[in-house]
């Protein structure tokens, strides 16, 4: 079979490792990919927004499935654009992936189908989203409604920071593109995803992911830090709670709604002292996590794609081992940061793996290309002994000022307390 994966970073990278292990996988392409992609497949100058030219690409190649990573491209259309012209792709449909390009419709979404997250109210105007925390108080977090890669929401400790929140998210006083205020949840995180179509739900293994830039939980929100899987604090029996009261629901309503939902559905968990309740849903595989889930699949991944869509069970089987990630990040990220460093040769052992994100091959080498340039991860007999392998791998690599990387993930498990995720 011909592959398309349309997207450029670490979820892509893991995703194509996965799918390069399938003896079904003929040819796989990347549009545009990335410098460790261009190792497993064959990138492809191609936008990932660029829809037209990605139909026409997967006719000419004769594409068999096309699979999509980043939320940009959903949001935009792109598996509408494909089923027009009968090309076969693992993504949902723009009206369906407003479960997570609108964070005001997915909480009307979550009231309307009584799924637990926090309480909520939601503004078209700053003036009126600002005078509503000056009535409530703090803390608070304050999201912008649109898509933000991972960034786009505050936890303010008090009503001057939440202030300054929409201000900061807002393009005027008019409020575009919104604003979402909620309720400040207290727990610890928990992502888990699931392979839908048509109402079917199949959840993976839980991971748990940290968002913030810096060690102990500080600094701004990032795109992700590290990530582990499985997560051993949270029972087989919360888990099949989450997939029958959050997941379930949630695909049998949006199917309700009209449009069904097939791909992956992410559901973003904050385990509260009243049970688990949703902070965000996305519409893909998630990233950090999927680095650290699909390591631990021993299922043919491409199979399981097939056989979701064909309305089979794909009887997921996972291996009993622990794998962690460590995000090595462009110095000045989330903020600005440039581009072009050099990095060592990236060689790894039975022990280890490197997950490419932003990184660009050159002539005189690899060389950094994002704020998130690669994931060190591990697998593990435990939690432990994987987290000290990827760490093991980033002091022997890593010695540049060009670089940083929390010092801490899963080390030990730090629950997050409070909500950090957009």
């Amino acid at each position: 079979m011909n592959l398309l994966v349309v997207g450029s970073g670490g979820r892509e990278h893991s995703l194509i490792m996965k799918l390069r292990e399938s003896g079904r996988a003929d040819q796989i392409y990347a549009a545009p990919g990335n410098g460790g992609i261009s190792n497993f497949a064959t990138c492809v100058n191609i936008n990932e927004m660029d829809m037209e030219r990605l139909v026409e690409f997967a006719r000419e190649k004769e594409i068999d499935l096309t699979i999509v990573g980043p939320e940009a491209p959903l949001l935009a259309g792109i598996a509408d654009r494909f089923h027009e012209a009968g090309l076969a792709i693992f993504a949902p449909s723009q009206k369906a992936a407003l479960l997570e390009g609108s964070k005001r419709y997915a909480k009307d979404f979550m009231q309307k189908y009584d799924i637990p997250t926090a309480d909520y109210a939601s503004f078209t105007k700053a003036t009126d989203a600002k005078a509503y925390i000056n009535k409530i108080g703090a803390p608070v977090v304050v999201k912008a409604d649109g898509l933000a890669a991972g960034k786009g929401v505050v936890v303010a400790n008090t009503i001057e920071e939440a202030v300054t929140a929409v201000d900061e998210l807002t393009d005027d006083e008019e409020g575009s593109p919104g604003i979402v205020v909620e309720e400040c949840l207290v727990g610890s995180e928990l992502s888990l995803m699931a392979f839908v179509h048509d109402g079917n739900v199949f959840p993976m293994l839980p991971a748990r992911d940290y968002k913030r830039a810096y060690d102990d939980d500080e600094g701004p929100n990032t795109g992700g830090m590290g990530a582990y899987a499985p997560v051993a604090d949270v029972s087989s029996e919360t888990l099949e709670k989450v997939k029958e009261n959050i997941l379930q629901v949630t695909a049998d309503g949006i199917k309700q709604e009209g449009h069904p939902f097939t791909g992956i559905l992410y559901a973003g968990l904050m385990m509260t002292a009243d049970g688990p309740k949703v902070i965000e849903f996305n519409a893909r595989f998630g990233d950090p996590e999927t680095q650290v889930v699909l390591p631990l699949l021993q299922n043919d991944l491409l199979q399981v794609f097939l056989d979701v869509l064909d309305g089979k069970d794909p009887e997921l089987e996972w291996e009993a081992k622990s794998c962690a990630g460590v995000v090595l990040a462009s110095a000045g990220y989330p903020g600005p940061y440039e581009k072009g460093a050099p990095l060592p040769e990236l060689t790894t052992d039975e022990n280890s793996f490197v997950v490419h994100a932003g990184t660009r091959e050159t002539a005189d080498g690899t060389v950094s290309d994002g704020g998130r340039v690669l994931l060190a991860g591990a697998k593990g007999d435990t939690l432990s002994e994987a987290i000290q392998s990827a760490y093991d791998w980033l002091d022997q690599h890593i010695d540049s000022d060009a670089f940083f990387y929390r010092k801490d993930i899963a080390r030990p498990t730090i629950p997050s307390k409070l909500t950090t995720n957009n």
